[in-house]
């Protein structure tokens, strides 16, 4: 990798929690190139379909490319066999992509998070390991987010409950992290509904 790889990857905190019957996606808003603040509004949470999340830390171009390619192989695999793919099944194929290029690896950290028959959280490293977690966290602020994480996560959180860990998990890296910051983007996900928050709602949550 060289250095100016290493800059481009560097920087950022996304957070995944699964609660009972859905999860939650949050991420900071920051992007830097090394020590300079390129962007103070970037959206790493995209949603890749109806009931289904990724979030992105790392280089942008490998990432878009990412996010382009599920996006297209989701829709198409709708239109063929006219259902949804599963979250498995996603991150799986993003799984094999990332494997496939590992001598010339796509430079990101991703999550692949949503509800089908479960709530589903996928953590996939830049070489195609694939994870599946309960809770999950990644880029440079994650060493502070599983901090929080570890002591406040239980089985059968509450969707408000899921919703505050994770607001304060991206919180507290922005505290301790100087490539994360700007604000936090949050979105919920269940079997009937997608709510991201806005940016006054996060601060509730996290003064509540």
């Amino acid at each position: 990798m060289s250095d100016e790889e290493k800059k481009i990857f560097k920087g950022t905190t996304t957070v995944g929690v699964s609660f009972n019957g859905g999860v939650v996606v949050a991420a900071d808003k920051r992007a830097t190139f090394g020590s300079f603040i390129a962007s103070k509004d970037v959206e790493k949470i995209t949603m890749i379909d109806d009931r289904m999340a990724m979030t992105i830390a790392g280089g942008v171009g490998d990432a878009q490319a990412l996010v382009r390619f599920i996006k297209a192989e989701v829709d198409l695999y709708k239109y063929t066999n006219g259902q949804n793919m599963t979250v498995q099944g996603a991150a799986t194929l993003l799984a094999n992509i990332l494997q496939g290029n590992k001598y010339f690896p796509y430079l990101v950290q991703l999550i692949i998070a949503g509800v089908d028959e479960k709530p589903r959280i996928f953590d996939l490293d830049p070489f195609g390991g694939l994870m599946e977690e309960k809770y999950v966290s990644t880029g440079s602020g994650s060493v502070v987010a599983y901090g929080i994480l570890d002591d406040m996560f239980k089985d059968g959180l509450t969707e408000n409950e899921a919703i505050k860990i994770a607001a304060k998990a991206v919180a507290a890296a922005m505290k301790r992290d100087s490539a994360t910051g700007e604000g936090i983007d949050l979105i919920s996900i269940t079997s009937d509904k997608v709510k991201r928050l806005t940016k006054d709602q996060v601060l509730t949550v996290l003064n509540g």
